[in-house]
């Protein structure tokens, strides 16, 4: 399984906020982009999780915010997986606009089922590293 994955994402004009800087909240979809996106690099996918009646949650985040990104800016999304197990994950991320970064943070994920109960999570997720 891959440890690192990097995608591509241009600001739209519907994310930015009144000063025309990208509103603070649509780097959290960043983020998600970028761990959906290592999965599936991987051979995997959230959808197939799902099917088996799991869910993998943010259980915490922190965001440190470096410098603004603007309207039609070309981000790259750095994404690694840096802890797995049978408990949680543990993702880092990096966005940068050419070499300035911009933004990082992590996040810890969890697993439950359809009713909210923690749950182990997929072998094949808690056997990454």
């Amino acid at each position: 399984m891959l440890r690192e994955h990097e995608i591509q994402v241009r600001v739209r004009y519907s994310e930015t906020d009144a000063m025309g800087y990208l509103h603070h909240a649509n780097y959290l979809n960043f983020f998600e982009m970028g761990r959906t996106e290592l999965l599936r690099a991987s051979g995997g996918n959230y959808r197939s999780v799902e099917e088996q009646g799991l869910f993998i949650v943010v259980v915490k985040m922190e965001v440190r915010y470096r410098a603004p990104a603007r309207y039609d800016d070309m981000l790259t999304v750095k994404t690694q997986l840096i802890r797995s197990s049978p408990a949680k994950l543990i993702h880092n991320y990096q966005v940068f606009r050419d070499d300035v970064l911009l933004c990082e943070a992590e996040t810890l994920l969890g697993c439950v089922d359809a009713e909210g109960k923690i749950q182990r999570m997929p072998d094949f997720l808690s056997e990454q590293l």
